[in-house]
């Protein structure tokens, strides 16, 4: 009995497919996840009790709960699924960084600009996550205590832009891969995220600087 050859021929497209839809619905998973986590922790720039109250408030629902057991899944998932396209071979980044060079794309580096913050949050986002789920309740008194001991000020100050950075250009390829920025809206959608991606950095830092310096 004979077998169609091209019926395997399109599984790894399919299956490519697939994983692009799973990349792209972990990575917006992880968006949304980022929009409600800087907007809690900037609380804090009304006080000890603005933040405590917000995070109250979540507890109440079992949404901290929630973020523990499925971000770190989102986290990873994405990492796993989106780094199926990043080369880890010396030949392979030099290709990349070559092309980049060569080509003077604008979304060419904003892909090899995604790729190595990846590799950035990877490690410094499981810390953070690891070490909030170890101190349990979110209060104003053991993050500020957590962001002014130690080097974590100069660890937050590199993990918070970064974080930010892959974020909005992540909103973006989204569109342009999806079809949701066309080419015509390229140019202004680029101009309104980076706008929006100044100011929700600005606000970040101002609560970081908000932890390091308050006294709970």
């Amino acid at each position: 009995m004979s077998v169609d050859a091209s019926l395997f021929a399109t599984c790894p497209g399919r299956r490519d497919a697939y994983l692009d839809w799973v990349q792209m619905l972990t990575g917006l998973g992880l968006v949304l996840f980022m929009a409600f986590h800087t907007l809690l922790t900037s609380s804090i720039i009304f006080g000890a009790e603005a933040l405590d109250g917000v995070a109250g408030f979540l507890e109440t629902l079992h949404l901290d709960t929630l973020a523990h057991f499925f971000v770190p899944i989102l986290f990873f998932t994405h990492f796993i699924v989106a780094a199926r396209k990043i080369p880890f071979r010396s030949e392979g980044q030099l290709a990349i960084w070559r092309d980049a060079k060569l080509l003077h794309h604008r979304d060419t580096w904003l892909w090899v600009v995604q790729a190595v913050s990846a590799m950035i949050i990877l490690v410094l986002g499981a810390i953070h996550m690891w070490t909030n789920i170890s101190d349990g309740a979110i209060l104003a008194v053991t993050s500020t205590a957590r962001v002014q001991s130690g080097g974590w000020t100069l660890f937050y100050l590199v993990l918070v832009p970064l974080v930010q950075l892959h974020v909005f250009i992540g909103v973006y390829r989204i569109g342009v891969k999806w079809g949701f920025i066309t080419d015509t809206l390229r140019p202004k959608a680029a101009k309104i995220l980076t706008v929006i991606f100044c100011c929700v950095t600005v606000l970040a830092l101002v609560a970081l600087a908000r932890y390091a310096t308050m006294t709970v």
